[in-house]
């Protein structure tokens, strides 16, 4: 559990093991590919062992958010995959994936943080101090992306 953690029956932790492996792989394609007919294995790249990965679960280890972020250079960090449980949207689960992601780059000498928003989540990210920067792709020729961008102060943002 990251330090800071308040509410003691859910746990923002890394997947270990394969079964939380599995849930995590689960809930991204649910919410991320799924409801655009994408197949499963679509929900992962060749990124993802090397990458920083964290979601937030109840007490039986369920994922409710989760989040990715890699390394682009030594300074620069982008976050992909955010996914929150739709039904748990908005109860501020995807806002504790994202500062455990701003605070594991942090540790790892990223400056700068840089994300691919779907429209629906600008206002997400615009809360959480990041600007819009420019436009990014399409995604399966359907979802609109905007590229935003956050400096990371040394201290906790």
């Amino acid at each position: 559990m990251i330090q800071g953690d308040e509410d003691s029956e859910l746990s923002l932790i890394t997947p270990v093991s394969e079964a939380d492996w599995q849930k995590y792989f689960d809930l991204r394609w649910k919410v991320l590919r799924a409801p655009w007919n994408q197949p499963r294995g679509s929900e992962r790249d060749d990124g993802e062992e090397t990458s920083i990965h964290l979601m937030v679960c109840d007490l039986s280890r369920t994922p409710l958010a989760i989040g990715r972020a890699h390394f682009n250079s030594q300074t620069e960090a982008q976050v992909r995959y955010m996914a929150v449980e739709p039904a748990l949207a908005g109860r501020g689960l995807g806002g504790r994936v994202l500062g455990g992601l701003e605070k594991c780059a942090r540790a790892r000498g990223a400056t700068r943080i840089v994300l691919n928003a779907r429209k629906p989540a600008i206002p997400f990210y615009l809360k959480h101090g990041y600007t819009i920067v420019g436009r990014a792709d399409t995604l399966f020729g359907a979802i609109e992306h905007v590229r935003m961008e956050k400096t990371l102060s040394s201290e906790k943002d």
